[in-house]
């Protein structure tokens, strides 16, 4: 499944650049906040036994204070594979922006999440990074992955692909 949404991911973001190109390059004044909602494909992948993955739906937010940084927030819920149903999870993070192109950025996550998972409820240091593509003055296209679990017992990771708008 991972090389399926990895396959995915790719596939949106390189059909978001055709539509990037046409995007005027914004020149906008901080803070700026920003919501956005995602597809979540979430991986529980424990030491022993099968792992199980399904799809849910995530929202995040945030505010950008300059080009290169922002604080963000994600929410997130739905899934359940029979084994394992995803009731929420919360967490807010430091995001670092690195502009490659005047529509284009790659950027990292560091923070703090809570899953909470029908079997068990976690909270840990959580990692991950992603791309995103502006198609529009305000709307981007975004895609990445998350590690918002590394337990000793299991990992949770998440791929996303959805839509930002700036205010």
């Amino acid at each position: 499944m991972k090389m399926t949404v990895l396959s995915l991911t790719s596939a949106v973001l390189l059909g978001a650049g055709t539509f990037a190109a046409s995007a005027q390059a914004q020149s906008f004044n901080y803070p700026q906040g920003y919501i956005g909602g995602d597809a979540m494909f979430w991986s529980l992948d424990p030491e022993r036994g099968s792992s199980r993955d399904d799809v849910g739906l995530r929202i995040r937010g945030g505010s950008q204070f300059n080009d290169y940084f922002a604080l963000e927030g994600h929410l997130g819920t739905g899934g359940s594979d029979g084994g394992a149903e995803l009731d929420y999870l919360a967490g807010i993070y430091a995001k670092g922006i690195a502009p490659i192109a005047p529509n284009v950025r790659l950027y990292g996550l560091a923070g703090m999440t809570e899953v909470d998972f029908d079997l068990d409820r976690e909270s840990g240091f959580s990692y991950g990074g992603g791309a995103e593509v502006d198609i529009a003055p305000n709307l981007a296209i975004n895609a990445d992955y998350m590690r918002y679990l590394d337990e000793s017992a299991y990992d949770f990771d998440a791929a996303s692909v959805g839509l930002r708008y700036r205010f």
